[in-house]
């Protein structure tokens, strides 16, 4: 039986059931449970800490798990990513106030750094060969500086008004881009259990990302519908009982399905459908 664990808290909890009820699994969880077995699938559920994903996974006890960028490099935990989940995106950045010294990265060399997220801190700094003090907190690290017990801070961001509020402005580019991944041990190979997993998570993407759009043109503008609608392989194209006339059929990404559709009125298309997709595989 597969073991594959999952956030019981925080931003990537609800998105990760969601996905994985999505691909077929998790039909009979509840919100309080610490263990769900799926006898349909062969797969085996645990709700664990965020932070402590990784930590299983790395040592064998658990097959996969899905967890942050974030957690998997601040755990320390050495685990082989499979797939990018497409939610819990966060990004960190240095932070220093507005009216101080530090305005670059390497303005923080001798300084006190605040955060929650220690080896993802201390891989920046080593990588940019920057010698700071790191003072691990547990939670918001904005109130560090005013506090005395640091210079800068480094945390996640997500709109800059807590940063701004706390006096603060960002110093320079991300020091980590983050989102939702799938993982597994580094030393277990692939089964067909995890394969299987991988493949159902990467159809729900593929399904979030692509509606089906189906139209009838004519047939002596095919070629320029399907510089439109080129589909994954090609598009589908189908004769009709009107002579002259076929019907066409392809997946559209979602966030350009409308341009598309004005782009074929334009050329004459005419019966334009689209059709959400619940999964599939590719």
């Amino acid at each position: 039986m597969l073991k594959v664990a999952i956030p019981n808290k925080g931003q990537l909890s609800e998105p990760a059931k969601a996905i994985l009820r999505e691909a077929g699994y998790l039909k009979s969880a509840h919100p309080r449970d610490l263990v769900v077995v799926d006898p349909i699938n062969d797969v085996e559920f645990f709700f664990l800490r965020p932070r402590d994903v990784a930590l299983y996974v790395e040592r064998g006890t658990l097959d996969a798990g899905i967890t942050g960028i974030d957690l998997l490099i601040d755990s320390g935990a050495k685990a082989e990513q499979l797939l990018q989940l497409g939610f819990g995106s966060s990004q960190f950045f240095l932070a220093a106030p507005k009216t101080g010294s530090i305005k670059k990265a390497a303005d923080l060399a001798g300084k006190r750094i605040a955060t929650s997220y220690e080896k993802v801190l201390r891989n920046y700094l080593n990588v940019n060969k920057i010698e700071a003090e790191i003072v691990s907190l547990d939670g918001a690290v904005e109130n560090a500086i005013r506090l005395g017990v640091a210079d800068a801070v480094a945390d996640v961001v997500d709109t800059g008004t807590t940063i701004a509020q706390a006096g603060l402005e960002l110093i320079g580019d991300p020091i980590l881009s983050s989102e939702a991944v799938l993982i597994k041990n580094v030393k277990t190979d692939k089964s067909e259990e995890i394969n299987t997993l991988v493949r159902r998570l990467s159809s729900v993407l593929v399904a979030r990302t692509y509606v089906m759009l189906d139209y009838d043109i004519l047939e002596s503008l095919i070629e320029e519908a399907a510089s439109i609608t080129p589909g994954i392989e090609s598009p589908t194209i189908s004769p009709l009982h009107e002579k002259g006339w076929v019907a066409v059929r392809a997946l559209v990404k979602k966030d350009t399905v409308h341009i598309a559709m004005d782009q074929l009125y334009q050329l004459g298309a005419r019966g334009i459908l689209v059709t959400e997709i619940a999964a599939c595989r590719l």
